[in-house]
């Protein structure tokens, strides 16, 4: 998730409402962005009990996470440009309805096929309320210092939402079972579109954005079969005509889309971004933190109630040092931020999630609770420090017209860590017994510590400079040429 204020937002004049009513309109977007928060980790402490239900193993759990992850990814710019052109609060109504009728069909899946697809709709819904929440959040609050106050406030209920989802889902599943972590969204959507509609005024793009069908589709191609690579790589075997195949498949899709969007005058990524070292190592770094962030995640929960054969709710508890350290960091790391730039914040990310992982690499069938919460505490503080220096370095040195596109693209690369790390941890936990999880898990947790180390090199790009005219050294002509507005 990115604080970054839309630039489409910011461009046209936002409605004159009362103060009383313009946080109001703030409350109904974070609660519904609370909802897409919680969602994204609240399976994961349900995976084991989805898979005694459904009656399947591992590997087949992870596309119920990564079903949702990926689709939310591949959708969250499109939805934007959607916004923009058909009007903010009827695609956040669209996007809410979709959101809650998945959801009812999650509740009720008779088997784990039904259950994926149903995720992926909820995926669909959720990229519609992701990005234009925010947007109208924005164009609500016209004042430069009560639209930053209102962001913040954003920035901390989406953290918390994410830190808190296992620990909701936990408690769900103990008490009412694991399809109660799906049946609890309806009353919360039904509540939130009575207030979307009572209270959110609608709003639109001062210029709407064309869609880049082509774009999409090879986006949402290059991620889902390289995801889908990870997951199913140890059944099918990493060098098996199947693999091969997907190998090639990425390649192409990924050498079109390059084509394709270089030639577009309004590409659904703006790719001469990636020529600024500080953005490029953004977006990177953003895919290494939510990646140690799931795989930290899944692992744990997994370990804690197949190899220890502890209760859904206890294992969600364990995670709390986790939620704990995120809320406490995520305010202080903006401070810093503002104080002393992204540099400092990111080397304490990288610090604490390193060591979070380092703590795990002896994991054994009866490791100490206290090393285990340790961990999840380092982790936590670690991701708590990495979201504002990551958004900074993003957009820092570009001009607002291509801030929102920077702020976009980071958000995307968020979801696609997250589905990048379900994958490895399944990958890893598919086949291995209650006494070997332990064992197996070790290369996530190497994983983990490797992405605390990345973002040592992250921050040291993060200092590099801008030119002079305020957007960033090797952006292609055709790019300046682009003044482009999101609605993310």
């Amino acid at each position: 998730m990115t604080t970054t204020i839309p630039a489409g937002a910011a461009a046209g004049p936002g409605p004159l409402l009362g103060a009383r009513r313009r946080w109001t309109v703030l409350a109904v977007c974070a609660l519904s962005m609370f909802l897409i928060g919680v969602d994204t980790t609240i399976v994961n402490v349900g995976l084991p009990a989805i898979g005694r239900g459904l009656e399947v193993g591992t590997r087949g759990l992870a596309w119920v996470v990564d079903a949702y992850t990926l689709v939310l990814a591949s959708l969250l710019i499109a939805s934007g440009a959607l916004a923009d052109r058909f009007g903010r609060r009827r695609v956040f109504r669209c996007g809410l309805a979709v959101f809650g009728l998945a959801s009812l069909a999650c509740a009720l899946a008779p088997s784990l096929g039904f259950l994926i697809a149903a995720r992926a709709a909820q995926g669909v819904g959720a990229s519609m309320l992701s990005p234009v929440a925010l947007a109208i959040v924005v164009n609500a609050m016209p004042d430069p210092r009560e639209r930053a106050r209102a962001i913040g406030i954003w920035a901390s209920v989406f953290g918390l939402s994410m830190a808190a989802g296992p620990v909701v889902g936990g408690a769900l599943i103990g008490a009412f079972g694991w399809r109660s972590v799906f049946w609890i969204n309806a009353p919360v959507v039904a509540g939130a579109l009575v207030l979307v509609a009572v209270f959110v005024p609608e709003s639109r793009g001062q210029r709407a954005r064309r869609l880049d069908p082509p774009g999409q589709l090879l986006l949402t191609t290059a991620l889902c079969v390289s995801v889908g690579v990870l997951i199913e790589g140890p059944r099918i075997g990493w060098t098996s005509p199947a693999a091969l195949a997907c190998y090639a498949v990425v390649a192409a899709a990924a050498t079109a889309f390059v084509r394709v969007e270089l030639r577009r005058s309004e590409p659904l990524i703006d790719l001469g971004l990636f020529r600024r070292p500080p953005f490029a190592s953004a977006v990177l770094g953003a895919v290494a933190v939510f990646t140690a962030l799931s795989v930290g995640l899944l692992l744990t929960t997994l370990y804690l109630q197949d190899a220890r054969g502890w209760t859904p709710l206890e294992a969600g508890a364990a995670t709390l040092p986790m939620a704990l350290g995120a809320t406490v960091c995520a305010p202080w790391s903006g401070s810093l931020t503002g104080r002393l730039g992204p540099r400092r914040p990111l080397l304490l990310a990288g610090g604490f999630t390193a060591a979070g992982g380092l703590c795990m690499l002896d994991l054994g069938p009866d490791t100490a609770v206290p090393l285990l919460l340790s961990a999840q505490l380092l982790i936590g503080i670690g991701f708590g420090f990495a979201n504002a220096p990551l958004t900074h370095t993003a957009v820092g040195g570009l001009p607002p017209s291509r801030a929102g596109v920077a702020g976009a693209v980071t958000s995307t690369a968020r979801q696609v860590g997250s589905a990048v790390g379900i994958a490895v941890a399944g990958a890893l936990a598919a086949g291995a017994g209650p006494d070997g999880l332990a064992r197996a898990s070790r290369p996530g947790w190497l994983l983990v510590t490797a992405c605390g180390l990345f973002l040592f090199a992250v921050a040291r790009a993060s200092v590099a400079r801008s030119d002079p005219k305020g957007t960033a050294q090797g952006l292609s002509s055709h790019s300046r040429r682009r003044p482009r507005q999101t609605g993310v």
